[in-house]
């Protein structure tokens, strides 16, 4: 079976996430820092912003490759992997320490929660069948 939805998504999402680990790296030489946050807030933020996508990313990916494995239409697909790659966008921005509350932290855990509920759906479709 070749895979032709999700890789598109992948690549997106590792892009992101590559960037997010670059910031934390480049701040971790800046800083001294070669474990933990060392008491930094910045980068504890930065560390929580790349974590966060590292998590989400690797579910939603598992779930949309499993879901595009079993068959679901390709527009299912894209569904998941556009509110993966919105969410990962949004949300290093939304995570601000003034604020828990921030609409962008909500936009980039609510289009994950959604993208992965979408695939969730579709799998559970081909499990339980018609």
């Amino acid at each position: 079976m070749v895979f032709s939805v999700t890789p598109i998504y992948a690549l997106a999402v590792s892009a992101i996430c590559l960037v997010l680990w670059f910031r934390v790296s480049s701040l971790r030489g800046a800083t001294g820092v070669s474990f933990g946050d060392g008491g930094d807030p910045a980068l504890l933020r930065r560390i929580r912003q790349h974590g966060n996508c590292a998590e989400w990313s690797a579910l939603v990916l598992i779930l949309m490759i499993l879901a595009e494995g079993m068959g679901t239409p390709a527009p299912w697909l894209h569904v998941s992997g556009a509110l993966l790659v919105l969410g990962r966008l949004a949300h290093p921005f939304g995570l601000v320490p003034e604020t828990a509350g921030h609409p962008l932290r909500y936009v980039g855990n609510g289009t994950n929660l959604l993208a992965a509920l979408n695939a969730m759906v579709c799998i559970g479709i081909h499990v339980l069948g018609p």
